[in-house]
């Protein structure tokens, strides 16, 4: 065979690959999970999302709150979304092991994304989410944004202030996820450190008064009375020498692996410059 003919035949497979990609991309996506549904709305093309979860439309939960209201919600059952006839369900690697087995026992396609880890987990849960969807281009387009936005707020080496995350129960979180990886970058080190918690894990009071870090950016303490959020409060934290307790974090902003996290790293940011200039 003539290498013109060998060459006119790999055009023809490639453009009839590429062709069968397209028609391969969902058409009727639910989301059954909180952070799924901000990447779906980031990314699907219109008319491909048919419903997304109930926590979507929730402002304190959601930072697409606002833009998931125009679409409809589920309760995330296995029996509910198998009545929306979709061809592609986004789910997390929490989500309940029944339903995802039960829904791909029924024949249907199911993606599965783990939560982020770190800031360096949003570009591959965007490629991820831009592969299931068919939306690989605009998937890159958002990952170069999303590089370069980072690279610009990233703080470069100086002094950096001790800070705590602490939330409700004295829980706080280590270096190794996505909160403690956004106080790296923004330029704080973690005390969660010096008390051997990689991950998560509970900091009593005491500990933490001990620690005396220069900066603690306490959980969300919502509506109503529970002794959990007590610490949050607590005299002692107020009373450190040299402790700034620095408002709260707002937990739809450091949650899920999206672009948006970095409306948390800008603020934290903000906050260490503001200590630098001794606001």
């Amino acid at each position: 065979m003539r290498p013109s003919r060998i060459i006119t035949l790999l055009a023809a497979l490639v453009l009839t690959g590429a062709a069968a990609v397209a028609e391969a991309a969902p058409k009727r996506v639910v989301s059954v999970n909180l952070c799924t549904d901000q990447l779906a709305l980031m990314l699907a093309a219109p008319g491909q999302i048919v419903s997304l979860s109930r926590l979507s439309h929730d402002p304190d939960s959601s930072s697409m709150a606002k833009a998931a209201r125009a679409f409809p919600t589920n309760g995330s059952g296995a029996e509910e979304v198998y009545l929306l006839k979709p061809d592609l369900v986004l789910a997390g690697t929490f989500t309940a092991a029944t339903t995802v087995q039960m829904l791909r026992d029924l024949g249907i396609r199911v993606e599965l994304f783990a939560p982020a880890r770190s800031l360096e987990d949003v570009p591959a849960r965007l490629a991820q989410m831009g592969a299931a969807l068919g939306r690989e281009a605009e998937a890159e387009a958002m990952i170069a944004t999303f590089r370069a936005d980072l690279a610009r707020l990233t703080t470069p080496p100086g002094r950096r202030p001790r800070a705590a995350l602490y939330y409700v129960n004295s829980y706080t979180v280590g270096d190794r996820t996505l909160a403690g990886d956004i106080l790296r970058v923004a330029g704080f080190d973690n005390i969660a450190a010096e008390a051997g918690l990689e991950r998560g894990g509970t900091l009593a009071l005491e500990q933490l008064v001990m620690l005396a870090p220069e900066v603690i950016v306490s959980g969300r303490d919502y509506p109503g009375q529970a002794r959990a959020e007590e610490v949050l409060s607590h005299p002692a934290l107020r009373a450190l020498p040299g402790t700034r307790v620095a408002g709260t974090l707002t937990d739809r902003d450091w949650i899920c692996g999206t672009p948006l996290v970095l409306t948390a790293v800008e603020k934290m940011r903000d906050l260490r410059l503001s200590l630098e200039a001794g606001e």
